[in-house]
């Protein structure tokens, strides 16, 4: 009888197993309310609102005040924000900084502050002592002089590392361009601005907006709500409230048509390209989830469309992505990649492309199901950390979010459909009101580009810039004019040419080790170039009368004929400014550009060799060369200094993609007979 009733459980199995149509996609099951979390809610009489978040998996406790403050432009004084936190923390009028830190080290906790936040995190044994730190910085900042001042240096040098990177001056372009420069996503922050700020600015966003009446407090760990009240009310309680007068800005810039902006990089070998434009999506508004999945499915992963088609497909670029933001004031859609020169109205072309396709056809099944799919995962696995409860509590308290609102998210993601998508597309997606910002080499994709739409120029500052009036503005200056007059401002031919040998040593400390470059030239025809790090010799060349070897970790090679071992013979010669003409260099005079304030000539250097090119940066007003770009590794000239009558170089910063700027200190040695054993090819 066994046997029997297993047979024909067999077969029904096997039965039912055959109807199944292995073609389809199984139905998901219904999405169920989540339950997320419990969090505990209170409020202080001096209007503070406290958010609790137990969980006592491991023994520690976060503290974060966040300030509900509107966006705020800074105008003369923008870039205040970035170092405010920085400036805040370095003190209370009772401690200083180094104090402060030996006590928060020794409880291995961290405090951070920045332009509207305060936070703390400790072993739970150690809440009270952290609280005691942080309310001491909440309540008596000492805003320490030096520290404002060292911040001032540290965003100066930041800002000059951003005006040579490609993704820095896109975003900033993209800034302006959206928002307008007296908006606060729009207003760029430069030198002048950042020479403007004062200590009293920083305090008086500090008395301003440092409120309990606009604060909320998201403790988040090992602790109790009835323990969490208790410490609350006794560090927080005596905090008076006061009346807060947020900023209004104006609306951001109104799109009726795509164009373009491009910033000149005449050093780019890939181009930065993004399309963007500003959109309304506000937290927890009827699209929002909607919009997640059309833009996960546009360019949010390695699996989405943007992505599948320029990398995957076309191999134009890494990685092209999209995003579409969300905020209460005003949200951002930006489409990015980073692609070749020779290819960026190719890649441009399917950004439009892909832009236009999906609002013009409904997506696939498939790329909504593995849309939700991820989406449902990326959620199941942000409900893993125990901040989450507190981010998804706070973000209701600041968006008026319903009380269900994370809980019914999945249900809310299972109800959209292919229709759906297209809906928030037709809505969200606009390929013909976008500006397209573009950082590249402009005489290689300028020409090609004008077919998208009208192209405008701007500079790394965000400035509208007219190439046609900078080329105006040098016509009648020669390019050559320009070389001889840097070759007068720095001692004239008739003193460069009684140079025979010369010794330049760069020093400076990368990582709190000594670097040293040497540089040895002789007779313009022998060359040695050696690197140093903590005293010992790292790497080394030496060119001498046509042939090169190189050096590096113990290993010596001899260069053979090419462009290096030609480029080595051009970096041989003493001062090449002086027989550019004779040795077949190709100067192109670009036009005038400003380089912290001042106005420069922008000109291009084809070698002698025809294997490179260099750009050039010579002050319109002194004739002294302020900076120099090859490929894409830049030099600043910041400070000169005279040896024999002759001005060299008595600053440098040299900035090289990946690894950063190094400024280094020169020290100059003119015509003191090296001997020609120093150029020796040694094997």
């Amino acid at each position: 009888m066994k046997k029997i009733l297993t047979a024909v459980l067999v077969l029904i199995a096997f039965g039912a197993a055959a109807q199944i149509d292995r073609t389809k996609l199984p139905e998901p099951a219904p999405a169920k309310e989540l339950k997320i979390g419990d969090y505990e809610k209170f409020k202080l009489k001096n209007g503070l609102t406290v958010i609790v978040v137990e969980n006592h998996k491991l023994p520690t406790i976060s503290w974060t005040l966040s300030f509900n403050t509107n966006p705020i432009t800074e105008g003369e004084k923008a870039g205040y924000s970035g170092i405010f936190g920085q400036v805040m923390r370095a003190g209370t009028t009772s401690k200083n900084k180094e104090d402060l830190n030996e006590e928060i080290d020794f409880m291995g906790a961290s405090i951070n502050i920045g332009f509207s936040s305060i936070s703390a995190f400790s072993l739970s044994k150690y809440k009270t002592e952290v609280l005691d730190i942080m309310t001491d910085l909440l309540y008596n900042p000492a805003f320490p002089k030096d520290e404002f001042e060292r911040a001032i240096v540290q965003k100066l040098t930041a800002l000059k590392q951003e005006k040579d990177n490609p993704n820095s001056i896109a975003a900033k372009v993209r800034g302006v361009v959206n928002y307008g420069k007296n908006h606060p996503y729009g207003e760029p922050t430069t030198e002048a601005t950042i020479n403007n700020i004062t200590l009293d600015d920083l305090r008086a966003h500090y008395n301003k907006f440092f409120k309990p009446n606009i604060g909320y407090l998201v403790v988040v760990g090992d602790i109790t709500k009835r323990t969490a009240q208790k410490l609350v009310k006794k560090y927080f309680s005596r905090w008076e409230k006061a009346a807060v007068v947020q900023q209004e800005f104006p609306a951001s810039n109104s799109i009726d048509k795509t164009r373009i902006a491009l910033v000149d990089r005449p050093s780019s070998v890939q181009s930065v390209i993004h399309v963007s434009y500003p959109v309304e999506n506000k937290p927890g508004n009827a699209d929002a989830t909607a919009t997640s999945v059309m833009n996960y499915i546009l360019g949010g992963g390695g699996s989405s469309r943007l992505f599948m088609n320029l990398r995957e497909d076309k191999a134009y670029t890494y990685g092209a992505y999209s995003r579409l933001g969300s905020s209460k004031y005003s949200a951002t859609f930006n489409a990015s990649a980073s692609v070749r020169n020779e290819v960026t109205d190719s890649a441009l072309a399917e950004f439009m492309n892909e832009l236009k396709r999906i609002v013009e056809e409904e997506v696939t099944q498939e790329e909504l199901e593995l849309a939700k799919n991820n989406m449902r995962g990326s959620f199941a696995r942000s409900l893993e950390s125990r901040s989450t409860v507190a981010r998804f509590a706070l973000n209701t308290e600041l968006n008026n979010l319903p009380e269900d609102y994370y809980a019914n998210y999945l249900k809310r993601l299972d109800a959209i459909t292919r229709a759906d998508i297209q809906r928030v597309a037709k809505k969200y997606i606009r390929p013909d009101r976008a500006n397209i910002i573009i950082v590249g080499k402009a005489d290689e994709i300028a020409g090609k580009l004008k077919r998208f739409a009208p192209i405008q120029y701007y500079d790394v500052e965000g400035n509208v810039f007219d190439p046609e009036a900078a080329k105006a503005a040098v016509a009648s200056v020669d390019a050559q004019g320009v070389i001889d007059k840097y070759i007068a401002a720095i001692g004239g031919a008739e003193k460069l040419r009684q140079v025979n040998d010369l010794k330049m040593v760069l020093k400076a400390t990368v990582q709190g080790q000594s670097l040293a470059i040497t540089l040895l030239r002789k007779g313009n025809t022998m060359s040695k170039e050696s690197v140093s790090m903590g005293g010992f010799t790292v790497q080394e060349s030496v060119f001498n009368n046509g042939k090169a070897v190189m050096s590096f970790q113990g290993q010596t090679n001899e260069v053979p004929p090419g462009s290096e071992l030609d480029n080595m013979k051009e970096g041989a010669v003493l001062f090449p400014e002086l027989y550019y003409g004779e040795r077949g260099y190709q100067l192109e005079l670009k036009g005038i550009e400003e380089i912290e304030g001042r106005q420069v000539y922008a000109m291009s250097v084809q070698f002698a060799s025809g294997n490179n090119m260099t750009h050039r940066y010579f002050d319109v007003e002194n004739g002294l060369l302020l900076k120099d770009v090859v490929q894409q590794n830049t030099q600043e000239l910041l400070e000169y200094q005279e040896v024999d009558g002759i001005l060299f170089p008595k600053k440098v910063k040299i900035t090289i993609p990946g690894l950063g700027a190094i400024e280094a200190d020169a020290e100059v040695q003119v015509n003191t007979g090296i001997a020609d054993a120093e150029f020796e090819l040694k094997k």
